[in-house]
């Protein structure tokens, strides 16, 4: 596979994927997700070939997760080991991603519009399923914790897997959970193959870890983002052997999404926790109503359906819209809850300076001059 499976970047298109990444870095920080369910089909919508946005995203995700796990284990909510126990399978997901990612685009000898779009109806039937049911399930389990007092997520698969302990049961410092090993590893190996698949593990790994093991929001956000910077790299390798990854995606990505993912990353630390599991799914649902409106494109392409190809254009222009939807309104819905904080603490602060005007050095120096 050569160069003919790029695009050519121009500067509009470049603009576009710093701000793919920006908003990506953003949500990342926030919610732990890596944001790739935004940046995957956004590239995809500005003309990028499935499996190349899925590489391209997948080896930008080294570096962001490197800086955003950085980030999070500064604020204390990185649990190493823990996330290096789920590498240990996420490494045979991802191996096996990218050898179903290149069967489904080579197909048959040589390659085609066709071929190329049998491997995005792929990427994007995945997408759709799996963060349909992530959505829903988080919006459900949202919507039943409002009516109670504790506002925390459910804790039922928490407890009858105490209940029903399969050894042997690994202790996690940071996160203060014991979880049994093999659930660790079959959670791990689902994160590898959706993280090869279409560059998304953060949305089975953070449910996971919140749902599944019973850490915090942000510890499972903090250890997600460790994982992915391994995943990342490991994906990068094995995309970059099938000469799939478009360096100058993977470092407009890059750009972006640097600046984006420190703003999430103390979102993380002034936003109610219940509030960052609402964003989280709203953002999801939107970007899988935007992979969706694409599919029939791809079923054209494949002589699936019969529509008129002229119709093609409709399509990927309501997709793009629907995702920069999700991913700006999403965005500035997080910088809002940030920028309110920050404010709050300012005013805090102002208020408790007015009351006490001289710090405890300059009052010793007052009276002992």
């Amino acid at each position: 596979m050569g160069l003919e499976y790029f695009i050519d970047i121009s500067w509009s298109t470049a603009a576009q994927v710093v701000m793919l990444g920006f908003i990506g870095g953003i949500l990342s920080g926030f919610i732990g997700s890596g944001g790739a369910f935004f940046m995957t089909p956004g590239m995809m919508n500005l003309g990028v070939l499935g499996p190349v946005a899925v590489a391209s995203n997948i080896t930008h995700k080294f570096g962001k997760a490197m800086v955003g796990s950085k980030r999070h284990s500064e604020l204390g909510n990185v649990d190493k080991k823990l996330s290096i126990f789920m590498l240990i399978t996420a490494a045979l997901g991802i191996r096996l991603a990218v050898m179903v990612m290149k069967f489904m685009f080579e197909g048959k000898e040589g390659h085609s519009a066709a071929t190329s779009a049998g491997a995005d109806l792929y990427i994007s039937l995945v997408f759709v399923i799996v963060l349909t049911i992530v959505s829903i399930s988080m919006l459900r389990d949202i919507n039943k914790s409002r009516k109670k007092l504790d506002k925390g997520p459910s804790r039922k698969i928490v407890e009858f897997l105490s209940k029903h302990k399969l050894p042997p049961l690994i202790y996690f410092p940071v996160a203060d959970i014991s979880v049994s090993l093999w659930v660790v590893l079959i959670v791990g190996l689902a994160c590898g193959y959706l993280a090869g698949t279409i560059g998304v593990g953060g949305f089975i790994g953070v449910p996971a870890m919140i749902y599944v093991f019973g850490a915090s929001a942000s510890v499972a956000a903090g250890s997600e983002l460790y994982l992915a910077m391994y995943m990342g790299a490991f994906g990068a390798i094995n995309y970059a052997f099938e000469g799939l990854v478009d360096i100058r995606l993977t470092l407009l990505l890059f750009v972006g999404s640097l600046f984006g993912i420190y703003v999430g990353a103390y979102g993380t630390k002034v936003v109610k926790e219940v509030s960052i599991r609402l964003v989280t799914a709203i953002i999801i649902l939107l970007c899988v109503v935007s992979r969706f409106i694409a599919i029939p494109v791809y079923l054209q392409q494949l002589g699936i359906v019969d529509m008129d190809p002229a119709n093609n254009v409709y399509f990927n222009f309501a997709s793009k819209a629907m995702l920069y939807l999700s991913g700006i309104s999403g965005g500035l819905l997080i910088l809002f809850y940030v920028f309110k904080a920050y404010f709050h603490r300012r005013k805090i602060q102002a208020s408790f300076s007015a009351e006490y005007p001289l710090t405890l050095k300059e009052k010793l120096a007052e009276e002992n001059p």
